[in-house]
């Protein structure tokens, strides 16, 4: 993707969109900048999304884009410039009932503005549904901002419910502090339990009689990261989910819990915000230890269960109240844990294995029912 640049120079940038199966509906996932980015890392991430909906019964299949780039090193018309190169060169594969982008790791709902618009004038007519995590004035949904850590919060809940354990004065530890990792030291607070340790890319900081989420929020706003926040203690953040506690949760980038950190992880459950955190091999340490895991495609599908209701609200032209929404929200999580659950007690294996289950035997279902064509 040749991209003009501010200085007047050409710079070529690669990125791509997956699909990876849409017998259940359109393709959805979301399109992440960074300069780690592969073509391996996006297809395993499409066939995530693929198990995800299935998982929360929801009618897309699974895909995901990506960009080799530091966003943080282009300008505001250069990353939409880049943007918008992106949607052109894949504008055929995308569409209300082909393929939604959605905002993921360094793209918001500013860049989805900018991949609709680009849709919108190759087509010559509004097409509002192509994109979610839009901003509200241009057909955004109510409740999609903090979707992902909602669901994430009702799968704690679930979670400690089914193992009998109290959530008032319980500890967790949270690695990242953006999107989905700064509203769960709110809402895990709210609902009595102490966050006693937060992580981001430059530090980490611990507190073992809880965080003050406004302080942090308020110290994060000031300094840019968690790191030299004076209601806590600087630790190495190698060693945040050694802490000893009764929740981890990794909300930050893939691969973080490998087998060395698995074998001295310090809590009882992990639900995994992040997308594809745990391992491989560090999974099958967590499961001899008898930790709980709440896998990525059930813990973290508050996200995309939200986008649906927002390329609903789209395709029908009505915008739903915010109570509804979450109404609706809470639901669906609830669905989708309970039939989870029910899977790994009826096969005896672990959450994550019952929920890829689950997907599988949905999307099949749905590829047996289409057919073959011709």
């Amino acid at each position: 993707m040749p991209v003009r640049l501010g200085d007047g120079h050409v710079q070529v940038f690669t990125g791509w969109r997956v699909h990876h199966d849409t017998s259940r509906g359109p393709g959805k996932g979301g399109i992440r900048f960074h300069p780690a980015v592969d073509v391996h890392e996006v297809m395993a991430l499409a066939a995530d999304m693929t198990i995800k909906c299935a998982v929360v019964d929801i009618p897309f299949g699974g895909a995901k884009g990506g960009v080799v780039v530091d966003p943080a090193t282009l300008s505001t018309p250069e990353l939409e410039r880049l943007t918008r190169r992106w949607a052109f060169a894949v504008g055929q594969m995308l569409g209300p009932d082909r393929d939604i982008p959605a905002p993921d790791v360094n793209t918001d709902s500013r860049v989805m503005a900018w991949v609709m618009d680009t849709v919108s004038m190759l087509r010559g007519e509004a097409t509002p549904g192509v994109v979610t995590g839009k901003p509200l004035a241009i057909g955004g949904s109510h409740g999609h901002v903090g979707a992902t850590a909602t669901g994430v919060t009702l799968c704690t809940k679930a979670t400690f419910a089914e193992l009998g354990m109290g959530l008032p004065g319980a500890r967790a530890v949270i690695q990242g502090h953006g999107k989905v990792g700064a509203p769960l030291v709110f809402l895990l607070t709210s609902l009595g339990m102490r966050v006693v340790a937060v992580a981001d890319v430059a530090g980490a900081v611990h507190n073992p009689a809880g965080l003050d989420p406004a302080a942090l929020a308020d110290h994060v706003a000031e300094t840019g990261t968690v790191a030299g926040f004076p209601q806590a203690d600087p630790i190495d953040p190698e060693d945040l989910f050694t802490i000893e506690c009764e929740l981890a949760i990794p909300a930050a980038l893939a691969g973080v819990i490998t087998v060395e950190l698995a074998e001295r992880l310090g809590a009882k459950i992990v639900v995994e915000a992040a997308n594809g955190p745990t391992r491989p091999e560090a999974d099958a340490v967590l499961e001899q230890r008898g930790i709980v895991v709440v896998p990525d495609v059930l813990a973290n599908a508050g996200g995309v269960t939200a986008s649906y209701f927002e390329w609903a609200q789209s395709r029908q032209g009505y915008a739903w109240e915010s109570e509804l929404v979450a109404q609706r929200l809470r639901q669906t999580m609830d669905r989708a844990f309970r039939s989870t659950w029910e899977q790994a007690l009826t096969l005896k294996v672990p959450l994550r294995r019952a929920a890829v289950a689950l997907g599988v035997e949905r999307v099949a279902e749905a590829t047996r029912l289409r057919g073959l064509f011709p």
